[in-house]
């Protein structure tokens, strides 16, 4: 048999900058972005696709960022700024999709051009695979306005939309020209928002990184007090943490059925979705660190001492670790615990759980003891109160 076989690599690179009040005339970090990229035998295009709550929380925000950016050299700004009720239900309605599809042909952005999408990790998400799918990819430029898309979501390679009630199951891999995170948008947030966006540096310090935990455990009450030096390097830690790993993990897209960086997430997407997205995804992520965490103290993976510290942890951030669904209902099994082949489908592959060696130190099965699982459950439920 005779066949022709090529192989080749991409090389994707970005940077996550650092900044406050990024759209003040004086602030050179996105403008020398965006001008380093400019060539003088055409001018490139920018569109940008704005969260409404944000732009509802900062007044005046929408004519800031168009003054800002009309004064790039190098790029036009399109006419229409485009503005979308941020949140999971952005994720959930096609026609969002199809509308930014339509605005990146209406305003003629090609492939050397870039959108920009401004909002929390939702509409990140949906702006990021309205661009990877437009020209077969078009550049895309994210700047996330909440704790959890600036540590996590909004610095990672992965965007998506969910569809049939299951979150990302459209999506792509395509990484960002590059991420700027502004704290001055943090300081808006609501309490709930600004709470559960940590649980993303829990997790991530959980399985990779235990003085950074440590540093939480000391810090918990100032950050979940607003104590934004204190978030800032929050921030800044766990963003390296999760670009380390995507960097150096050996699978950035994903090709295998490997996910540590899910960490507490396989029941998380659940609860997400049967509670209708009324819980905030950290608030679902830290229920699943507890339930994992427990249950690797089942296994005898780490040591009750080990897992209250965690859960102790959680609580001090106001977080849940407990909820109801978790629960058999009408001697019915858990919906959440029934997801699991959900998830298995989801990696494409074998059933994969990171689960906790030590604080630090992650480790994966690939079969889950279901009555251990439900006695974890109900651990947490007492732990709760």
């Amino acid at each position: 048999m005779e066949y022709i076989q090529q192989q080749f690599d991409v090389n994707f690179s970005f940077r996550v900058f650092f900044s406050r009040d990024l759209f003040d005339p004086a602030n050179t970090c996105l403008s020398a972005f965006l001008e380093s990229k400019a060539e003088a035998a055409f001018q490139k295009k920018l569109l940008v696709v704005l969260d409404g709550g944000v732009a509802a929380s900062h007044p005046g925000l929408a004519e800031k960022i168009s003054y800002y950016l009309m004064q790039v050299r190098g790029f036009r700004l399109a006419p229409e700024m485009i503005t979308l009720t941020g949140g999971e239900s952005v994720k959930n309605d096609l026609s969002q999709l199809v509308s930014l599809v339509d605005a990146i042909d209406q305003h003629g952005i090609d492939r050397h051009s870039y959108v920009i999408g401004i909002g929390g990790g939702s509409l990140l998400d949906l702006v990021g695979f309205a661009a990877a799918i437009s020209h077969r990819g078009v550049k895309h430029i994210r700047i996330p306005t909440t704790v959890l898309s600036q540590n996590d979501s909004g610095v990672g390679v992965k965007n998506g939309i969910n569809y049939k009630g299951k979150k990302n199951f459209l999506g792509s891999f395509a990484p960002p020209a590059a991420v700027f995170n502004d704290s001055t948008f943090l300081t808006t947030l609501d309490g709930r928002d600004w709470r559960s966006g940590m649980v993303e540096a829990v997790k991530v310090a959980l399985i990779r990184d235990a003085p950074f935990f440590e540093w939480m455990e000391k810090k918990a009450v100032d950050l979940t007090g607003g104590d934004m030096p204190a978030m800032e390097e929050l921030i800044y830690r766990c963003a390296a943490l999760h670009m380390a790993h995507i960097g150096g993990g050996g699978d950035p897209f994903e090709s295998g059925s490997a996910r540590p960086l899910d960490f507490g997430h396989w029941s998380a997407h659940k609860l997400e979705q049967l509670t209708d997205f009324s819980l905030r995804h950290g608030e679902a992520v830290s229920i699943g660190i507890a339930l994992d965490s427990v249950y690797s103290c089942l296994l005898g993976w780490i040591d009750e001492a080990a897992m209250l510290r965690i859960v102790n942890v959680l609580k001090a951030m106001q977080l849940p670790i407990w909820h109801p669904l978790l629960q058999k209902q009408d001697d019915e099994p858990s919906p959440v615990i029934a997801g699991l082949e959900e998830f298995r489908e989801h990696l494409g592959g074998q059933l994969t759980i990171s689960l906790l060696r030590a604080i630090g130190r992650g480790a994966e099965i690939h079969h889950i003891e279901l009555d251990m699982l439900y006695k974890a459950a109900d651990i947490c439920q007492k732990l709760q109160s």
